[in-house]
């Protein structure tokens, strides 16, 4: 209503004012009093794998910071673009909250139907952690070193079964390396999660998994299955006697994955900044570094855990996988 006529003027007083408490305020005053409710916290894998371990972590101890609970939702499937889309759909208030690793910037080359765009979808809270994978199989398989996996892998043909979490995970991706290098195709079978994946893997139903470090590490050093390597330079603490990449023999089979945390496009910056200071606290809990080593992983430096940085790493991750899917000739497939 434009006031021109004086005989308006007031009720466009009354209306501005309801206007502004109505609609003004109402961001300002929310973020001011976030969190008033439980949070949930969508993991886009089963339960049990590595990424829902992390995400209770996260879920405990930034909800004992916000002084309300952060309950995990595991929603699996499509190698975590199920669960990706239900955040990307969830209304921006701070109360969808949303996890993911590497994979995420890797579906954007892996999937021809993504109902949301990576690069836009989401705003950037901050790096969690990063650490390498490990190579492992069941234990009744009757190979020693990492060699003779590739030698055996190479004889098995499609015979040879490597379980992943489905495709554009971190299993996945890291399977396909494995195929690079062993010049072989077994046969993919894809689960929910690396939970279900290890599960089996334990109960000799499948030959080989590479999982993250956060659940191989429990089942290697408990006996349950075979370590050949790590996915990195350096060999994990955790995992001393299990040689890295370079040392198995295993060159060009490198792959370090990292753990972010989100919303929803167009979450109010006061709300991402008091979660952003949340995750801060977490990351530098010396008892939560003392966790993430006993699962190979660590936190960020200081200097890369901004939202900002998160954001560079985001975009430059998508770009570093489109390069890298597009030399397998892997052919995209269709979200479910």
């Amino acid at each position: 209503m434009l006031c021109i006529n004086p005989r308006t003027a007031a009720a466009c007083v009354a209306l501005a004012a309801v206007g502004w408490s109505a609609g003004f305020m109402t961001s300002p005053a929310s973020a001011q009093t976030y969190p008033s409710k439980t949070i949930t916290l969508i993991i886009p894998f089963a339960a049990g794998g590595p990424s829902d371990t992390l995400g209770r972590i996260t879920a405990d101890h930034m909800g004992r910071t916000l002084g309300q609970q952060i309950v995990v939702e595991n929603v699996g499937g499509a190698g975590g673009t199920v669960g990706t889309e239900r955040a990307a759909k969830a209304a921006p208030d701070g109360y969808t909250l949303f996890q993911h690793h590497t994979a995420h910037p890797a579906a954007q080359s892996l999937y021809s139907n993504l109902r949301y765009d990576t690069r836009t979808a989401f705003e950037t809270i901050g790096l969690i952690n990063t650490g390498p994978m490990v190579l492992t199989s069941r234990k009744s398989l009757d190979v020693q070193d990492g060699k003779s996996l590739i030698a055996w892998m190479k004889q098995q043909g499609d015979k040879a079964t490597v379980a992943h979490a489905g495709v554009a995970s971190n299993s996945h991706l890291c399977a396909l390396l494995l195929m690079q290098i062993a010049g072989s195709k077994p046969s993919l079978v894809p689960y929910r999660g690396t939970g279900p994946a290890m599960n089996d893997l334990v109960a000799g139903q499948i030959d080989v998994l590479c999982d993250q470090a956060t659940t191989a590490t429990p089942q290697v050093v408990a006996g349950t299955i075979k370590a050949y390597a790590v996915t990195s330079a350096e060999r994990l603490p955790a995992l001393k006697d299990v040689p890295s990449s370079k040392e198995a023999g295993l060159t060009g089979f490198d792959m370090v994955i990292w753990n972010g945390f989100y919303a929803p496009r167009g979450t109010p910056k006061p709300i991402l900044e008091t979660l952003h200071a949340a995750l801060q606290k977490m990351v530098d809990d010396p008892k939560v570094i003392e966790r993430f080593a006993q699962t190979g992983t660590v936190t960020f430096p200081k200097e890369q855990r901004s939202m900002e940085a998160h954001r560079k790493l985001l975009e430059s991750e998508i770009e570093r996988f489109a390069v890298m899917i597009k030399a397998t000739g892997m052919k995209q497939e269709e979200a479910k």
